[in-house]
This record gives C-alpha cells, sequence and structure tokens, in this order.
C-alpha cells in the first residue's frame, strides 16, 4: 500500500512538471509570436501575446516587460484625453509588475518616471528617479531628470506670478525676465528655493558623471535664470545671469562636439 501511494505521489510529481514545462513552451511561443508583432508596430496585437504569455508563465519577465513597451507605445505622451491617460496606467502598471519580479529593473523604473513626468505627476516622477538612484547611483540620467522636474515646478510658479502683468513679462535686451517686485521676489523665492537649490546640485552631478552632457548644461542655464529671480540683490542677479551663460555656453560647445563626431553629450 505505502508503494503505491508513494508511485501515485511520484506520478503527480511528474505530471505537474510536465504541465509546467508545457506552458512554459507555450508562453515562450507567445513571447515570440509577440515580439514579432511589436517590431512590425501592430501594438495591440503584440499586447494579447504578451498578456497570454504572462498568464502561461507568470516569472516570465521579457513577457511582462514587453507588454508594458508595447502600452508604452500606444500612449502619446502629453495628450490628456482619458483614453490616452488610461493607456499611460495601463503602462504603468505593466512596468509595475516588471518591478515585482525585478525590483532594481532600471527599464521599467526609468519609464514610469518618464510616464508620470508626462501626465504630469512631478512628484510621482520624481519617487522613480530617485529609486533609480538607489539602484545605481552613478547613472547621470536620474539625475538629469530631477533637474528637469525641478525647473518645470520652478518655471511654472515663476509663470504664475508673472501672467497678465506685461512688465514683468516683456524681457530685456539679453532676453531675460525683468526682476519681480519685493512682493512677488519673496513669494517666488519661498516657493522656489529648495526647489533650484536641489535641481542646481542634481544637474551638477549629472554633468560630473558624464562630461559633455549637453542636456544637462542647457538646463543648469535655465535654472540659474529662475535663480536669479528670487535674488534679492542685483549683483547675486547678475552673477546667476553670468552662470546660466556660462553654462549655455558650454552646452552649445558640447552639442556642436557631439554632432561633429565628438563625445557624446544628450540623453
Amino acid at each position: 500500500m505505502k508503494r503505491w501511494k508513494l508511485a501515485s505521489l511520484v506520478g503527480v510529481l511528474l505530471l505537474a512538471m510536465a504541465s509546467s514545462g508545457c506552458s512554459k513552451l507555450k508562453a515562450r511561443d507567445q513571447l515570440n509570436k509577440g515580439v514579432v508583432a511589436f517590431r512590425g508596430a501592430q501594438f495591440q496585437e503584440a499586447i494579447d501575446h504578451f498578456q497570454q504569455a504572462a498568464a502561461l508563465d507568470p516569472k516570465l519577465l521579457d513577457a511582462r516587460l514587453y507588454l508594458a513597451m508595447s502600452y508604452f507605445q500606444m500612449y502619446a505622451p502629453g495628450a490628456q484625453s482619458p483614453d490616452n491617460l488610461k493607456v499611460a496606467h495601463q503602462a504603468i502598471d505593466a512596468f509595475e509588475k516588471v518591478l515585482e519580479l525585478d525590483p532594481t529593473n532600471n527599464t521599467a523604473l526609468a519609464y514610469i518616471g518618464l510616464l508620470y513626468y508626462h501626465i504630469p505627476d512631478p512628484d510621482k516622477a520624481k519617487e522613480f528617479e530617485q529609486r533609480r538612484l538607489q539602484a545605481d547611483p552613478n547613472n547621470p540620467e536620474p539625475y538629469y531628470w530631477i533637474g528637469v522636474i525641478d525647473w518645470n515646478l520652478c518655471h511654472a510658479n515663476d509663470d504664475d506670478l508673472r501672467r497678465g502683468d506685461p512688465k514683468l513679462t516683456t524681457p530685456d535686451a539679453q532676453g531675460n525676465p525683468p526682476p519681480l517686485p519685493e512682493k512677488l521676489r519673496t513669494k517666488l523665492a519661498e516657493e522656489n528655493s529648495k526647489l533650484i537649490d536641489e535641481g542646481l546640485q542634481a544637474l551638477q552631478k549629472a554633468v560630473d558623471l558624464k562630461p559633455n552632457y549637453n542636456d544637462a548644461m542647457a538646463y543648469l542655464n535655465l535654472l540659474y535664470r529662475q535663480k536669479a529671480d528670487i535674488e534679492q540683490d542685483s549683483s547675486s542677479r547678475a552673477a546667476d545671469i553670468k552662470a546660466a551663460n556660462d553654462w549655455l555656453a558650454k552646452a552649445l560647445q558640447a552639442r556642436r562636439q557631439a554632432t561633429s563626431g565628438g563625445s557624446t553629450g544628450g540623453t
């Protein structure tokens, strides 16, 4: 009797292993079909195949990653229609499934950050860039994106205070906006000081890690102009504008070097 029970148990285990192996083979087949559809820009068809592959083998990371990328390809960055935002969140959810299997997957972290940037949800976008840094502290790209997000927030705050007043929106001969009245400058400083400090530090780190990073240099230029807007005295404002112009010149030089076949500096 004991031998019969042991034989039955072995048979069940062998059957389970065979079934599991069969499922994994079917999952691989669906993955391959999905990749063909993905490369042919047939993203909805690719999604169907990748969903089947993930259902057959929940631990098949490539199926999860391709599924998320397929949703991302169907998303139009920045468009705010309900259908488009739905696709964005489907992509985020799919990338989150990748992170369940591989918590430090740089591709998933990067694309979730990018999706939140475009939705836009700057706090969530920054959160995922910071998670990228925890996983890979020597990667210059997350530092760059933190700087970009901080500049966007600062620029929006600045715009809100200047909007509707021609005296505050008409630039000088060098293209710089006029200084804000003291009351508005103080308000802007309260809103932007920490963002500017964080953004400048992040962008400088990006350039330290990746010399000739022309995109980071361009945003250093922009953030120093935001810094100039919150300075209390004219000499500090002038110093910030000079720093901005210096970074702009470096960015243009780095870009010329990149396009002429020198070291690359883009994202």
